[in-house]
């Protein structure tokens, strides 16, 4: 096990987060997880694996040891027949992507940033939009950990079937996370349709494009009535067959206007803020509509290197599109300037005892301002709306929710909590987010 020196700063992506620990360690085997863990354990201090810090709050931020997941990477196992592939935990989604397309193998969803590692994907209910499971938590098949005592669990639907229940979506309270086994399916191929609409026309057909498109993900421009429509079908192409955008198109959209321009004119905003309506009109109007087919992955994922600070809530799916509406016209009334768009994604319900998405079906609701903006008035301001809607906090993401007003929002609130006492009795796994978020 190697150790990069004591008294490494953590910091998370967006800045907004970071802490000084102790000692700082890259375990690359699931024993040396294991004696750090009983370490920290025997000495009354904490532990926590933290990999890319693309959380917005310090749920990731170590106390005292730092595990990082740096060489706890790479698929282990592939099952054909049971259609899973088991990875490290610190293995990045982008990697895992690209090891499963030559497999020819593919994840069912997905978000559209791959930096995370697997397990803090995981740990925070990281999702995408529509599918049969949007989010990666309910995709798994099986788990290792290591828990809060040093014993080391293998939870699958017939070992140990109670952890994985729980411990899908465990925001790194229940153990330190080893491997993940996915359920994966073929490679598949996506026809991808951005589309530039109007605010009354985005909203009155979007129950109809989430019936009929697998993938659905909107973009509202503050101060204007333009939104973005992304549309995403599954196709019959075999892999191979697909026709992405060309790697000028691609460069163009993806890279030059996506990060960079956009970049540029967000810093604008930032100095000039009378200025942002302005620059979301024309922003809104000078987008256009494409088509293309690529492999799934290529089609969820994009580059995202405008560093932005986050707030989103999931909010039951048949009030979404009135609590958007009521979001709007908060904002519309208010004397914020915000310079990035309000996205919009939805969810089938599932069965992970935290996941945003648990018993019901789910619109999630996400608000950004750039990092350099102060988000403290356009975030409060709005989320009284999303509580006041039954809304769930993503957990990676920015919010002012504690134990005492969270456990309300989960019907196995509790079930979480106890496997929390068994699997970490003395809480060598917890900071203070954690202690917010789910007690001492």
């Amino acid at each position: 096990m190697t150790s990069p020196g004591p008294g490494a700063r953590w910091r998370n992506w967006s800045a907004l987060a970071e802490s000084t620990p102790r000692q700082v360690l890259t375990p690359a085997t699931t024993g040396e997880v294991v004696d750090a863990v009983r370490r920290a354990r025997e000495s009354g201090t904490t532990v926590k694996m933290t990999g890319t810090g693309h959380s917005f709050t310090p749920i990731g931020a170590p106390e005292h040891t730092w595990l990082r997941p740096d060489a706890l990477t790479g698929i282990v196992e592939v099952d054909r027949s049971a259609m899973t592939v088991t990875a490290r935990a610190g293995t990045r989604l982008h990697d895992l992507n690209l090891a499963l397309e030559r497999l020819g193998l593919s994840l069912h969803n997905m978000g559209d940033i791959a930096e995370q590692t697997l397990a803090g994907a995981v740990s925070t209910g990281t999702h995408g939009t529509g599918g049969v499971a949007a989010g990666l938590s309910a995709q798994l098949a099986g788990m290792e950990l290591v828990t809060g005592t040093g014993e080391v669990v293998r939870a699958s639907a017939t070992e140990n079937a109670d952890v994985l229940d729980v411990a899908r979506v465990g925001l790194g309270a229940l153990g330190v996370l080893t491997t993940l086994t996915f359920r994966v399916e073929p490679l598949f191929v996506l026809e991808a349709h951005e589309e530039p609409m109007t605010w009354d026309r985005a909203l009155a057909t979007y129950d109809e494009m989430v019936a009929t498109a697998h993938h659905v993900d909107m973009y509202w421009f503050p101060h204007t009535d333009r939104a973005l429509v992304k549309q995403n079908l599954r196709t019959d192409l075999d892999p191979g067959e697909q026709q992405p955008p060309g790697r000028l198109a691609a460069w163009w959209e993806d890279e030059l206007l996506s990060n960079r321009v956009f970049g540029a004119v967000v810093a604008l905003g930032n100095r000039r803020p009378e200025a942002v309506p302005a620059i979301n009109r024309v922003a809104a109007r000078a987008l256009s509509e494409r088509r293309y087919t690529d492999l799934a992955h290529r089609v969820f994922v994009s580059p995202r290197r405008v560093v932005f600070r986050e707030m989103e809530y999931a909010v039951p799916r048949d009030a979404g599109l009135d609590v958007l509406r009521e979001c709007r016209r908060i904002i519309d009334a208010s004397d914020w300037r915000i310079g990035f768009p309000v996205e919009v994604r939805h969810a089938p319900a599932d069965d992970v005892p935290l996941s945003t998405a648990h018993g019901r079906d789910t619109l999630y609701l996400a608000f950004h301002t750039a990092r350099d903006a102060d988000h403290t008035a356009y975030f409060a301001g709005l989320e009284p709306v999303l509580r006041e809607a039954g809304g769930r906090p993503h957990w990676g993401k920015l919010h002012s929710r504690t134990a005492a007003d969270l456990a309300p929002s989960y019907a196995r609130f509790g079930d979480v909590l106890a496997m929390r006492d068994r699997l970490d009795p003395d809480r060598v796994l917890t900071n203070g987010h954690l202690r917010r978020v789910l007690g001492d």
